[in-house]
């Protein structure tokens, strides 16, 4: 079976399809994936073919004011942005790909509707695999109108509720509890769980018996924080904990002077490399930084700044795992508060132990195998 993994996005895009990939793969399948042109280096470090097709979405390394969240502008962004003007490039550059990679079957990310489109034209099945953790974001009275506009461009007839998204096999990383009541999952959804890889060598800034705290704004944001790195960093100096701080590959780490003993900069670092040395997350609340420290148990301080983030820090806060902090107004103040708060209150932990056994409790991505299989015959 020749399978093609299509993504439109980053890293939060790509990663919930690798384990799926690989499991394929192990199984004798041939791989390959599809996705904006800047992903494809990572891609193929992964160890797959890849192939670019439409624009990059990324950030381009420009440096921008941290805005305040609005939920409106996130909604509209992603509608036009993801639906109208790329869904649209991703189908033709599929589409031409198609027929000459000549795939069996396409598992797509639930944002990547464009070759969607493109498996319905050639009547070839898909798969989608969900990367929005609180599933608020994709939902149908934002996206329906607009994906209509698109497979009218098609010939394809309108439809409703994301039913062609939904209308095959549906495979979810996230623990069913974390999603939105008011989205409940397609009835075609089967949940797996992505490996938790174990301690690897103890890293260097690791201290036995002293906590550790992780602070990440992913791949993406990072570029759009305007002073939050300053102010997080300022009351990361007085919490008592090792504190772990990657600040991405576009941001020089010495931009912000020497720091105290207890904080440890890098550009980037494997998140499976230091969530299973550390007590607390402090992040922006991309849907790969939840799961990640939900897999792990993880309690969490957030700082949303856009897209998924604010209906992701909806349901940390409803769900007890955690704490949100605003990201224009808080101070270093806030931010020591939150996170010894969470350190020190074990109902936070508490409550991300459940979410994790949940998760852990899911089939393995091995157990995918045979489901997409199944929508060959």
């Amino acid at each position: 079976m020749r399978v093609l993994f299509t993504f439109a996005g980053g890293n939060g895009h790509f990663r919930p399809l690798l384990p799926i990939a690989q499991a394929l793969a192990a199984a004798g399948h041939t791989i390959a994936f599809t996705g904006e042109p800047m992903m494809v280096p990572l891609i193929t470090a992964a160890g797959f073919t890849a192939f670019p097709s439409g624009p990059d979405l990324g950030s381009d390394g420009e440096r921008r004011p941290l805005l305040p969240v609005d939920r409106d502008r996130e909604d509209a962004d992603f509608r036009d942005g993801f639906v109208r003007r790329t869904a649209p490039r991703r189908a033709e550059d599929v589409l031409a790909l198609c027929e000459t990679w000549a795939p069996d079957l396409l598992v797509c990310d639930e944002a990547d509707h464009g070759p969607m489109i493109v498996a319905e034209k050639l009547g070839l099945p898909h798969a989608t695999v969900l990367v929005i953790a609180a599933g608020a974001l994709i939902r149908p009275d934002l996206v329906d109108d607009a994906l209509n506009e698109v497979r009218a461009a098609y010939a394809l007839p309108p439809q409703r509720n994301l039913e062609t998204a939904y209308r095959h096999l549906v495979l979810s990383p996230f623990p069913e509890s974390f999603r939105d009541p008011r989205f409940p999952l397609p009835p075609t959804t089967q949940s797996f769980h992505t490996p938790v890889p174990g301690r690897g060598p103890v890293p260097g800034w690791y201290v036995e018996g002293r906590p550790a705290v992780y602070f990440t704004l992913g791949t993406i944001f990072n570029t759009e924080s305007g002073d939050l790195f300053t102010r997080v960093l300022a009351g990361l100096r007085e919490v008592d904990a090792t504190c772990v701080v990657t600040v991405g590959n576009l941001i020089d780490p010495a931009e912000f002077g020497p720091q105290p003993e207890h904080i440890h900069l890098a550009n980037y670092l494997p998140q499976d490399d230091v969530l299973p040395y550390c007590d607390a997350v402090l992040t922006h609340g991309g849907s790969g930084s939840v799961l990640g420290a939900i897999t792990h148990g993880l309690p969490m301080v957030l700082l949303p700044m856009g897209a998924d983030q604010p209906h992701n820090g909806d349901r940390v806060t409803e769900l007890g795992l955690g704490t949100v902090l605003d990201v224009i107004e808080a101070t270093p103040a806030d931010v020591r508060d939150a996170v010894s708060a969470v350190l020190r209150d074990p109902s936070y932990r508490a409550s991300a132990g459940r979410l994790r056994d949940e998760v852990a409790s899911y089939p393995s991505p091995e157990k995918t195998v045979p489901l997409l299989e199944g929508l060959l015959r």
